[in-house]
């Protein structure tokens, strides 16, 4: 554990540095601005000392000038004086966690370093868990908007065609109907399938297995292959593969899935020579994929944002805005990366890396 001790007398800071050198990483500072940048250069520091007495600014002003820019350091504060008001002062102006008496013993300081060691933990567990639910109100507040477009949408939908269809007589027109209704209720079928990938993602565990990703393509293949051929859209695969590649099937699945229905999805319908590529070498213990298109493309200032829960870069398509950031959400269970280029109007690509396991 990283201490800083700051005294303008030197014989303290080696007395206090020969002491606890055993069981600490103890750094001095003889003046406060000294203290300043040893903060900045160690931000690892987890109990600061500070004598009371220093000339040109005192202890209780130091610690409250490093309350805002140095918050997370615990601060004790070190006095040969017993003046209630100073005392007070260091409390309420520098937020201290103690003080201890001048001159000190080693015990008490050691007590003083554990007792601030396990208030810096909690401090920091707070901090952290304070992050994640500001994350999942950001993303409740999201998802109850998408809620209520994202599936009342379909449902009004389905509710209208049914109105409409209860006036008509044509067998024709009654099959258009069905065809909107069908269309409705796909894309609600879509949100919620992706719903579920969302928290499946969130709440399961990884299950590590041996991973064949000729078996992997090879049932895609079979998904996609259909569409590829009513579309017009020629669907190129590559697997290079000659080692064990362990990781989790459903994640790798899921990302893979997602890049290709998006390559799919986002073609540009006036093209000619529509492709989706999507290559796979495993070398090294890391699979690199790349699922390349020549779709409509994004836009530079949307690739920044295009991994965001419900975020969509374009509309051409139906979609809940899910794929992206389920991609990225099993990418970090799986420590692995991805790297976005694409030009409008030509396509993207895909590179993602994957660790074995």
């Amino acid at each position: 554990m990283k201490i800083l001790y700051v005294d303008d007398e030197p014989d303290n800071l080696l007395g206090f540095k020969a002491s606890l050198r055993l069981d600490y990483n103890i750094i001095t500072a003889v003046n406060t601005p000294q203290a300043k940048s040893c903060l900045d250069n160690h931000p690892d520091i987890k109990v600061i000392f500070c004598d009371q007495r220093m000339p040109g600014k005192t202890g209780v002003e130091f610690f409250e000038e490093i309350r805002i820019s140095h918050p997370l350091p615990v601060r004790i504060l070190l006095t040969a004086y017993t003046d209630v008001e100073a005392i007070i002062d260091a409390i309420n102006r520098g937020n201290i966690f103690r003080y201890v008496q001048k001159p000190w013993a080693e015990v008490d300081i050691i007590s003083a370093i554990d007792e601030a060691s396990k208030f810096y933990t909690a401090n920091s567990m707070l901090s952290i868990k304070n992050v994640e639910l500001q994350k999942a109100y950001n993303e409740l507040d999201k998802f109850a908007y998408s809620v209520s477009h994202d599936i009342r949408g379909p449902l009004s939908g389905i509710l209208g065609a049914i109105n409409l269809a209860r006036e008509i007589d044509g067998v024709e027109e009654m099959r258009e109907m069905l065809f909107l209704m069908e269309k409705s209720l796909k894309k609600l079928d879509t949100y919620i399938l992706s719903m579920h990938d969302y928290y499946s993602l969130q709440r399961g565990e990884l299950k590590i297995t041996e991973i064949d990703f000729n078996v992997v393509i090879d049932d895609l293949k079979d998904i996609y292959t259909v569409f590829s051929k009513t579309n017009h859209i020629a669907f190129n695969i590559s697997v290079e593969q000659d080692e064990v590649f362990r990781s989790d099937d459903t994640a790798v699945r899921l990302i893979l899935n997602n890049l290709l229905s998006n390559a799919f999805k986002y073609q540009d319908k006036k093209r000619k020579g529509k492709a989706v590529d999507v290559i796979v070498k495993v070398q090294n213990n890391l699979a690199t994929i790349y699922v390349k298109d020549t779709g409509i493309g994004i836009l530079g200032s949307h690739i920044g944002e295009i991994f965001n829960l419900f975020y969509r870069a374009n509309f051409q398509e139906v979609g809940s805005g899910f794929g992206l950031y389920n991609v990225k959400s099993a990418l970090l269970k799986l420590n692995g990366q991805i790297e976005v280029t694409s030009v409008l109007h030509q396509g993207t690509t895909f590179r993602v890396t994957i660790p074995s396991i």
